[in-house]
Formats: structure tokens, sequence, C-alpha cells
């Protein structure tokens, strides 16, 4: 498979690896990261996957685009020697419903499903987090039951509270912080995703796997 450089700015080289949401494909986005950071290429600052492209940040006045390229094209045709880490799973305690995922009742609604159904359709994958992404700790969870997908609230809400799980289209994920947000909000977890004064400030990486755990209210999240 080839791969196509695009400009992102004076400092930054995109680098695309497909045009496809795929475990496999992101596997491999993830691995370039890896084989980049350990080489510790002089000039980069910094590398960000996510599904499909690798975002590379550079100092333009220690390392050239064209330069940049090579060192990238030639990593990645050694990509078959690079092991990848191994994924932990993260269980997801969740309440889903009421108060804690006020729109479970209209993708029931839109999936011609009960709200039952809903938790057990939505708990039932192990779900591979292909990014993190809109803001610190927020992980891209794909691969969600098409009876599931549904649209986006036409106008998102201006406040929605840290732990919120959401669905968005085919994907759904957990709001870290409270923020705005325009995915559908079906349940709440009291899982800390971001934390910055720990030494792991995100407790969910880029190929982990997520399940999330249907529990019983108990006082308030």
């Amino acid at each position: 498979m080839s791969i196509r450089f695009r400009d992102g700015g004076e400092s930054c080289l995109v680098v695309e690896l497909g045009n496809a949401i795929e475990i496999a494909l992101n596997r491999q986005v993830r691995a370039l990261s890896q084989a980049l950071e350990q080489v510790r290429v002089k000039g980069v600052l910094e590398a960000v996957p996510t599904y499909r492209s690798l975002a590379i940040y550079y100092d333009p006045l220690t390392i050239g685009r064209d330069a940049l390229r090579q060192q990238v094209s030639s990593l990645y045709g050694s990509l078959a020697d690079q092991g990848d880490r191994t994924p932990k799973i993260v269980e997801v305690p969740t309440v889903y419903g009421r108060e804690y995922g006020p729109d479970i009742e209209f993708v029931a609604r839109h999936s011609g499903l009960s709200p039952d159904e809903v938790i057990r359709l939505h708990s039932e994958p192990l779900y591979h987090v292909y990014m993190l992404g809109f803001m610190a700790g927020f992980p891209y969870l794909g691969d969600l039951s098409e009876r599931l997908a549904v649209p986006r609230l036409s106008t998102p809400r201006l406040k929605v509270p840290a732990g919120s799980v959401g669905i968005g289209g085919r994907q759904t994920g957990i709001y870290p912080i409270e923020s705005p947000g325009g995915w559908r909000i079906i349940g709440r977890t009291s899982l800390r995703l971001f934390d910055p004064s720990s030494e792991t400030p995100t407790p969910i990486l880029p190929g982990d796997k997520v399940r999330f755990m249907p529990i019983a209210q108990r006082g308030r999240l």
C-alpha cells in the first residue's frame, strides 16, 4: 500500500495511509507513529495518530520537509518488522438512561428498539480505540452496531457532563470533561478519563479495547 503526503502547514506533515476506517489500517498508523518515536528523528516534535493518517509536527529549521518524507517512507517500508504494543482492555461502568442518558429514548425510537435493547447492543461489543481527539482523553470507538447509528444533534448542547457516553453516527465515545457536544448521550460513567496531574493523564490509549459495563444507579455519579 502506498502512502500519500499532504502539507498541514509550515511545520506539519500529514501522512495518509488509506481512506477507510479499519482496524488493520489504524494499526499501521500506530505502528508508524511508534517507529518514528523509537528512531528519534532529529527535528520531529510530535506525531499525532488518527483513524487513517499521522500528523507529524516538526521544526523546519532542523529538518526539511523532503528529508522528513524520506525518513517516513523508509520507516513505512520496514513496518513489517515493527510489533504493536499489547492492548489493554478497559471496562467502563456505565449508568444508562434517565438523567444520565437523556437521549436514550430518541435512540430507541430512531432504531425501532426498546431502551433495554439499546443498552444491550451498546454494551455487547469490545470496542477498538481508533484515536483520541476533540479534547484530551476523548476516545473514538468505532464499529458501533449499525442498528444504533443515529445523527448528531442539529444544535450541540453547551454543556455535556464529564463521563457522558455518546453516539454519533457509527461511533461511540466518552466525554472526559464537561464541554459542549453534539453527540446523543445515552449514559454516564464515573471513570476519570483525563487527569493532567497523573503520570498517565489518559488511562485509555489508541489501540486499547473498551467494554461498557451496565450498572444500576447508586446515588449520584
